[in-house]
């Protein structure tokens, strides 16, 4: 071993003692790495630098973005609720449904968000059918982790093994390179969870640690505004486009509450549609065009005031002089200049109309105005205190144009009409510039931590192919395999992959161990891309422990399991999932048969 070996592996050795052990954000572990091989002279500064203008940082960022102008357009959310609605009524329907659309859902998007927004609505769905969610989470999560190998850009140990290809000149994997394996793991994981799911404990689940601070629904009042595109279109086009964010209680026209009005009668203008809204529904609905917060609409002409409107919630306070006395009576907008719109109390029923509520302690009232006026409120001694207002608007009618912008995409990108970092990037610009994500969400969407440690360890992986230490192991590891067949090997890849990202995450697995498979390619004098892929492969969809994928632990508290329960059925699925692979990486890369023979 010269020098730089000696040096790279003692920072490797830090590298690893820090990733494993949590001591600093994956981050910033990074980041001191990075610097680490810079003042010991293993990598100069254009090295060391290159991971944050490489093709899967800047895809990955754009990913981000594009996943949350989804989120924001609504469009994430309506296929969750199909999902709940297409899952039925039986636990081995809902697998079914469940795990396909839930992978379909991760090819595009990163799957840890995908799981994270699936959770509630699998919980709900197997609470309101009496079915026991731990049997229905597991199988949830490790779709969303499968579902990461129906595309190179949703996991970002496919995108750091293409650059590895690409930088190496051994080979080059296109958008859709990998589909053919990701198409029959999820093949075969559906079938497997179907019989595996009777190792699954049947247990009730925890509820979510955020779920006590949510407020579910808010009572409001909905305006047909004249002219929008709302006025004379049936009720049932307004609920098949805002799907379940909101359910109606009454309609009011010409000024009586109308029970003879159904889904097939058309809104006119001046409508009032009597619902109950969740947060974000509440300023989804304020957004929309053709409808309007009643409240707002009549009385928001009497806002003064300097400053933006915003929404904040009030609580009423005890002996407050608003407890039993009308909104009608108090008028909130000549008094305060805010408006009253909407109300939420836990217990108790409501009064037909809104402005009929008599308020009671503990209410919570939805105000809107300037913010110039709320600094008056929040001294008032009738309340308990002022919140900001949690609902973020969701930009429902840019949803056709977001699929638009993330179809065009993957079109530019599996035709290499444009390469592929150019063309993710022009699609989260395009989500920006035609507003389907604003800039600042769009900001925040982006999972710096990940950037930046992928920025971070793409140089590590520079590291060990310049300094020769990956054709060191690679040696060590070809006394041992030298004569093996080339499946063998292969799954010898995937196996080392799938423990390393036990304690370290799919992109540092893949940044390390990929640079050896290469070199075993080469001395094997055969193709380096299966070698490459099933070690991402294995840093990818190793499903053996809750701490392996961050999907796992998302899901390890609502659903109650235990260290077990992943071992059970995580152990014969992921060698299941090593032969598959192996197997088809030889058939697309090496010509080996497709089938048995």
């Amino acid at each position: 071993m010269d020098v730089h070996q000696i040096a790279f592996l003692l920072i490797l050795a830090g590298a690893l003692y820090l990733f494993v052990s949590e001591r600093l954000r994956v981050d910033v572990t990074a980041m001191l790495t990075l610097v680490a091989l810079v003042l010991t002279g293993v990598l100069d500064a254009k090295q060391a630098l290159s991971g944050f203008a490489s093709e899967p940082a800047i895809i990955i960022a754009a990913v981000f973005v594009i996943s949350g102008a989804l989120a924001a357009t609504g469009v994430t959310e309506r296929l969750g609720q199909w999902i709940g609605h297409a899952a039925g009524q039986s636990e081995w329907r809902a697998v079914l449904v469940i795990m396909p659309a839930v992978a379909a859902l991760s090819s595009f998007t990163h799957h840890v968000m995908v799981t994270a927004m699936m959770l509630p609505i699998v919980t709900r769905f197997a609470q309101a059918r009496g079915l026991s969610p731990s049997r229905l989470l597991m199988p949830m999560s490790l779709a969303a982790s499968l579902g990461t190998t129906l595309t190179l850009v949703s996991a970002p140990a496919f995108l750091l093994a293409a650059d590895l290809l690409e930088r190496s000149h051994a080979g080059r994997l296109h958008i859709f390179s990998i589909t053919p394996i990701g198409l029959a793991l999820v093949a075969i994981s559906i079938p497997y969870m179907l019989l595996a799911r009777w190792l699954l404990p049947r247990r009730a689940g925890a509820a979510s640690g955020n779920d006590w601070m949510t407020l579910d629904r808010y009572r409001t009042e909905l305006c047909v505004v004249e002219g929008g595109r709302w006025s004379t279109r049936p009720l049932a086009e307004l609920r098949d486009a805002l799907g379940d964010t909101f359910q109606l209680h009454g309609w009011v026209r010409d000024g009586r509450v109308r029970d003879d009005l159904g889904d097939a009668s058309p809104l006119i203008a001046g409508d009032l549609l009597l619902v109950e809204a969740s947060a974000d529904a509440m300023a989804s609905l304020h957004d929309d065009p053709g409808l309007d917060l009643h409240a707002i609409a009549r009385f928001g002409r009497d806002i003064d005031g300097e400053g933006d409107t915003q929404f904040v919630q009030a609580v009423v306070a005890p002996a407050s002089e608003f407890i039993g006395r009308s909104l009608r009576k108090l008028d909130f907008a000549r008094r305060f200049r805010v408006v009253v719109g909407g109300l939420w109390r836990r217990y108790g029923v409501h009064s037909t109309r809104l402005a009929d509520e008599r308020l009671r302690e503990g209410d919570l009232l939805v105000l809107y105005g300037r913010a110039s006026r709320f600094a008056e409120l929040a001294a008032h001694h009738g309340f308990l205190m002022l919140m900001p207002f949690g609902g973020e608007a969701m930009r429902r009618l840019r949803a056709p144009l977001a699929l638009s912008i993330l179809a065009a995409t993957v079109i530019a990108a599996a035709t290499e009409w444009l390469p592929a970092p150019l063309a993710f990037l022009c699609g989260a610009v395009a989500m920006v510039a035609t507003r389907c994500v604003d800039v600042d969400r769009a900001y925040r969407e982006i999972d710096v931590r990940i950037f930046v440690m992928i920025a971070g360890v793409i140089p590590l992986g520079i590291a060990m192919e310049s300094t020769g230490t990956a054709q060191l192991l690679a040696d060590a590891l070809l006394k041992v395999v030298a004569h093996w067949p080339p499946l063998g090997v292969l799954l010898v890849m995937f196996g080392a992959a799938a423990l390393l990202t036990q304690i370290l995450s799919d992109g540092a697995t893949t940044v390390l161990l990929a640079p050896i498979a290469l070199n075993v390619a080469h001395s094997l004098d055969q193709p380096a891309t299966p070698y490459v892929v099933c070690t991402a492969l294995g840093a990818v969809v190793a499903f053996l422990t809750p701490i392996g994928h961050h999907g796992n632990l998302l899901i390890l508290g609502p659903g109650q399991y235990r260290f077990a329960d992943f071992l059970k059925v995580g152990v014969p699925l992921t060698a299941t999932i090593a032969l598959v692979s192996a197997w088809m990486a030889q058939w697309l890369w090496l010509g080996g048969p497709l089938w048995p023979v």
